[in-house]
């Protein structure tokens, strides 16, 4: 197993099962690319917060598949 963080991942507590995510805007996401990212968009669910999947090409919001958009 690579010792290396993921993308948006503040950090990792094994002995707790938690994962906690830095948090971005829509306008401070990272490349969605490579494809099966996952971060936390605090106004990606038009200003509502959102945890995001990346397809590649673009952030989608979990719920509706639709591309994170702060408005």
């Amino acid at each position: 197993m690579s010792n290396t963080k993921a993308t948006g991942v503040a950090y990792a507590d094994p002995a707790l099962d938690l994962v906690a995510f830095t948090a971005y805007t829509v306008a401070t996401v990272p490349s969605a690319s490579p494809a099966g990212q996952m971060i936390y968009v605090s106004n990606g669910a038009a200003g509502s917060p959102i945890m995001a999947f990346s397809d590649g090409t673009n952030w989608k919001r979990v719920d509706t598949a639709g591309n994170i958009a702060a408005s």
